[in-house]
């Protein structure tokens, strides 16, 4: 089979929360603006300079079951009170285009993905260490303990599940993860 055939994947890319999923995706995309991520629809209320089409689609909780109901999402799931949710039709768009197409999702969403599309491949974030991750996660000091012990251990739970993605990438510099992760996406 000649190289050149090879048709780009769908590259998902997951990990706990506080890994750094997209400080190396704001990094890869910097370097290789070529690469598409997807921009998830969600019902939570824009923050300060988010653009809607831009970093979300804002849809209220209507459209999302919609959206659910016709089937135009890939993967959705709720964090925090809110939905967040893959739309399809783009996807499948860029990917029939030959281009390649990055999601950054949670493990919820990862799960799906490898259900509704099992030649995906799932790229796992880690920590350096479980030490570094604490600190990440306790480090920005502004949160209440119960709500850092609640992200810790949906952590350790997200941990776990390392060993149902393809690959492993550990974070020690986003620069080398971003490179990697643009190899496993085979961008030059």
């Amino acid at each position: 089979m000649a190289a050149h055939s090879a048709r780009p994947r769908l590259t998902v890319l997951s990990g706990p929360s506080g890994v750094g999923k997209s400080t190396v995706v704001a990094h890869m995309r910097k370097e290789h603006p070529e690469v598409w991520l997807s921009v998830s629809a969600t019902t939570r209320r824009p923050r300060p300079g988010e653009r809607d089409g831009v970093h979300y689609f804002f849809v209220d909780d209507g459209e999302f079951d919609k959206l659910i109901a016709n089937g135009e999402l890939l993967e959705w799931a709720e964090f925090a009170g809110n939905r967040y949710g893959t739309p399809r039709e783009a996807v499948m768009e860029r990917l029939g285009g030959g281009e390649p197409v990055l999601l950054e999702i949670d493990l919820q969403g990862a799960r799906q993905i490898r259900e509704s599309m099992p030649e995906a491949q799932l790229v796992f974030l880690a920590p350096p260490s479980w030490e570094e991750l604490v600190r990440r996660l306790t480090g920005r000091g502004t949160e209440a303990p119960e709500v850092i012990e609640r992200r810790l251990e949906a952590a350790r739970t997200e941990l776990a599940a390392e060993s149902e993605f393809d690959t492993t990438l550990v974070n020690t510099s986003v620069e080398d993860v971003a490179r990697e992760l643009l190899a496993l996406m085979r961008v030059a």
